[in-house]
């Protein structure tokens, strides 16, 4: 365990936030813990800078529940992507603290409130189909504990939009654009500001859109330079990715 890792745990142990012996099983559970249908990582924050997150699809809500009791020994926030309010409520029995984004698909556990992002990470999207996949970028970004602003419906098709916000973008460490359709925005946007742009092709469009591939392809082909493409419907990938950045 690194020193800044073992500072912190000693620090909620001396807050009263954790008692010695949650922390001395915190301690024994390092580097993982094998819960036999999965290796929970708890070295993924020394590593990283943020705890292990679970990503939903295709398990149970007994491993799913399983996994979140594992992760909230160790104080973080704790997030579970890309699943469903049935999950939530049998998380939220077992953590009455839980809330669930109906929009990002995200259940999370809000412990940790310090804030390591040195700026402030501002996500947009072109439309309103295109919120979703923007709200799972915004919410693990501020679970990872960044100052996040949102810009939502400001794609191409009403340019004048957008420049409305220019001083907030212009004041961003890093920017998140989420587009579906052609997937323009990233490119608009990236030359109007001086930081790194984090593209989001998102499945949203009629039947040449391809489910994102256009925008995904469009996005890759940016004219512009400072543009990042994650994969389609990545809104987490992109949180993540922000948050690296902002930290730096």
């Amino acid at each position: 365990m690194k020193a800044s890792s073992l500072s912190r745990l000693l620090e909620r142990v001396a807050a009263g936030t954790t008692t010695p012996a949650d922390a001395l099983e915190e301690l024994k559970g390092l580097p993982f813990e094998d819960l036999q249908f999965a290796k929970v990582d708890n070295h993924r924050s020394i590593r990283r800078g943020f705890a292990e997150v679970v990503y939903g699809g295709g398990k149970t809500e007994a491993q799913i529940e399983g996994i979140v009791r594992r992760l909230y020994r160790t104080g973080q926030n704790v997030i579970v992507t890309r699943t469903s309010r049935s999950t939530y409520k049998k998380v939220k029995r077992a953590f009455p603290i839980a809330r669930f984004s109906e929009e990002a698909r995200m259940i999370y556990i809000k412990r940790e409130r310090t804030i390591y992002g040195k700026g402030t990470i501002v996500v947009i999207s072109a439309g309103t189909s295109d919120i979703p996949v923007a709200e799972e970028a915004y919410l693990t970004a501020v679970l990872l504990g960044n100052r996040v602003a949102k810009i939502y419906d400001v794609g191409v098709a009403g340019i004048h939009r957008l420049f409305s916000f220019l001083p907030v973008l212009q004041k961003a460490h890093v920017i998140i654009a989420v587009a579906g359709m052609e997937g323009a925005l990233p490119s608009v946007v990236s030359g109007l500001v001086a930081v790194p742009v984090i593209a989001v092709p998102a499945s949203t469009g009629y039947g040449a859109s391809f489910g994102g591939v256009a925008a995904l392809l469009g996005m890759l082909n940016s004219c512009s330079s400072g543009v990042g493409v994650v994969n389609i419907d990545n809104g987490f990938g992109a949180g993540c990715l922000a948050s690296l950045i902002n930290r730096l």
